[in-house]
């Protein structure tokens, strides 16, 4: 689950960090103001980040990023920290590296959709077949008692009208689970994005 709401909110907060970092805004200052935003798990641990920074409880912001890492759940994350991490040891182009990671991750989650949106390919159809075509073969099957009660019963021997429609009623029956499970299929392989 952390995975899925770091991996959410992580674009935007490569772009809010590149915006401020490219008008002169220090990288602490900036940390500070995506932990006040509204970027969900990622937000909550720069927040509480600062506030362990501000107390003067750890050792320095290069600490806390490391520590950081740690519970990071998506690769995109961790290669964020990993990132800030090396440009508060290592004076790195934090800009640069910024941008080419929100080109990166632009990229990934158009792939996730386009995945997401191949895999829902069939799903309308099925979910047409299955609703539409089994209720009416199953109305059908529950009118060939009353069709075939006449001379043509005579030739055939035909279920009582009572064994049809409990057959029809529990066709009705799978055909919504089935419609449901199709569903739940679909929805289950959502990216979350």
């Amino acid at each position: 689950m952390r995975s899925l709401q770091e991996k959410r909110e992580l674009l935007y907060v490569i772009r809010t960090l590149d915006v401020l970092i490219s008008s002169g805004v220090g990288l602490e200052a900036a940390l500070h103001t995506i932990g006040k935003g509204g970027y969900g798990i990622i937000s909550e641990d720069f927040s509480s980040m600062m506030e362990r920074l501000t107390s003067g409880k750890t050792r320095g912001l290069g600490d806390e990023l490391k520590a950081l890492q740690k519970t990071a759940e998506s690769k995109g994350y961790q290669r964020l920290l990993n990132t800030l991490y090396t440009n508060v040891t290592q004076n790195t182009d934090l800009v640069d590296t910024l941008k080419k990671q929100g080109a990166r991750m632009e990229e990934e989650r158009t792939e996730e959709v386009e995945k997401y949106i191949e895999t829902l390919g069939g799903v309308p159809e099925s979910l047409l077949s299955i609703g539409m075509i089994g209720p009416i073969i199953l109305a059908i099957i529950g009118l060939v008692p009353q069709i075939m009660s006449g001379d043509l019963g005579a030739f055939m021997s035909l279920p009582d009208a009572a064994v049809m429609n409990s057959v029809v009623n529990v066709g009705l029956i799978l055909t919504l689970v089935a419609m449901f499970f199709i569903g739940l299929k679909a929805h289950t392989k959502d990216p979350g994005l």
